[in-house]
C-alpha cells in the first residue's frame, strides 16, 4: 500500500513538474529581447518611431514581457511651457525600467539618456524663434537632470 502510494505521488510530482516546467519555458521572453530593447532605445528618429509603433501595439510584444509603465516626466512637468515632452519621458522610462529588469542598466544608462535628449530636441525642432530657444533650453535642463539624478 505504501509502495503504491509512493509510486503514485512520484508520478504525480513528475507530471506536475513537467507541466510547470513547460509553462515556465512558454512564459520566458524570447532570446532576442536585449536586441529588441536596444533597437528601441537608440538616439535616432527611426528608433523612436519604432518604439512608438510598438507602444501603440503592446499586445504584439507581450511575449517579451516588457515593462511599459511610466510616470512620464516624474516630478517634472510632462509638458513644460506647453512643450509636449510626455512621450519622450515615457520612452526614457521604458529604457530605464527594462534595462534595470535585465540587469544591464549601468551599461546602457548613458545611451538611454542621450536618446531622451535627442527625442526632446526633435520636439523642439517643431518650433521657431524664441519658442524654439525656450524649448531647447528646457530640453537641456531635463537632460541634465536625468543625466545627474536618473
Amino acid at each position: 500500500m505504501h509502495r503504491r502510494l509512493a509510486t503514485a505521488l512520484t508520478a504525480s510530482t513528475l507530471t506536475l513538474g513537467t507541466v510547470l516546467g513547460a509553462a515556465s519555458a512558454a512564459e520566458a521572453a524570447p532570446a532576442d529581447k536585449p536586441q529588441v530593447l536596444a533597437s528601441w532605445t537608440q538616439t535616432s528618429a527611426s528608433s523612436y518611431n519604432s518604439w512608438v509603433a510598438a507602444r501603440n501595439n503592446q499586445s504584439a510584444w507581450s511575449a517579451y514581457s516588457f515593462d511599459w509603465s511610466t510616470d512620464y516626466c516624474s516630478s517634472s512637468p510632462d509638458n513644460p511651457f506647453g512643450f509636449p515632452f510626455s512621450t519622450s519621458c515615457a520612452r526614457h522610462d521604458f529604457g530605464y525600467r527594462n534595462y534595470k529588469a535585465l540587469g544591464a542598466f549601468s551599461a546602457n544608462k548613458s545611451r538611454v539618456d542621450s536618446a531622451f535628449y535627442e527625442d526632446l530636441k526633435r520636439v523642439c525642432a517643431r518650433y521657431s524663434g524664441a519658442s524654439k530657444s525656450a524649448c531647447n533650453s528646457t530640453a537641456w535642463t531635463y537632460y541634465q537632470a536625468v543625466k545627474a539624478f536618473g
